[in-house]
């Protein structure tokens, strides 16, 4: 019954063992695919900021920085961000989505101001979902790695320690019970020889 057991319990570990491994190879490739396009993401989002800091800093040399700290003071939109979670084999992963509501008119006047200001702030709103965009793929990107050091740690723990325990438990089982088997046969065999002896006795000793 121990041995049915055991075997039962190795063939459930195998076939988790294969879907996990399976599991992993699938979460490994859309990691990669994952950190490809945060890559690509953040080189774009350092471009546009490069840009915004470029304008600020033409804006910066405009204007008196009283003024420019003013015309900043109030904001031009408002921006509503909606965090949810999707789920993705199994891997709880964020989702981020940016709603704007823009202000009638800029927060300041335009005689006052350098159109390099304009310039800054319409570049910095252009960036806000690119952002946005990196945010939710670096997120991701963490969210699978941990999940994926999860998956790999059961696969080893899986193939190195409790798969071969069960084979090593199973072996000795069987050793033990084939070891039993012959001892039994050998019994048999005496028990047979001695019946045959008794027989042949009594025969003999009857004639």
């Amino acid at each position: 019954m121990e041995l049915g057991r055991l075997k039962q319990r190795l063939r459930t570990a195998q076939r988790g063992h294969k879907l996990l491994k399976d599991k992993r190879d699938e979460m490994m490739r859309r990691l990669l695919e994952q950190v490809r396009r945060a890559r690509t993401l953040r080189q774009e989002t350092a471009r546009m900021l490069a840009a915004v800091r470029a304008a600020q800093s033409e804006a910066a040399a405009a204007l008196s920085p009283a003024f420019l700290a003013g015309a900043l003071l109030c904001p031009a939109q408002t921006l509503h961000l909606e965090t949810q979670v999707r789920s993705a084999m199994g891997v709880a992963l964020p989702a981020f989505s940016l709603s704007v509501q823009a202000q009638p008119g800029q927060p300041y006047g335009y005689a006052q101001t350098d159109g390099a200001l304009d310039e800054a702030l319409s570049r910095l709103h252009a960036a806000l979902p690119k952002l946005l965009a990196l945010a939710e793929a670096e997120k991701t990107v963490h969210c699978m790695a941990r999940e994926l050091e999860a998956a790999r740690r059961r696969v080893n723990a899986l193939e190195y320690v409790l798969i071969p325990e069960l084979q090593e438990q199973i072996r000795r089982i069987s050793m033990k019970l084939e070891e039993n088997e012959r001892g039994n046969l050998v019994r048999l065999m005496k028990v047979k020889e001695l019946v045959l002896a008794e027989a042949r006795t009594q025969r003999f000793g009857g004639q």
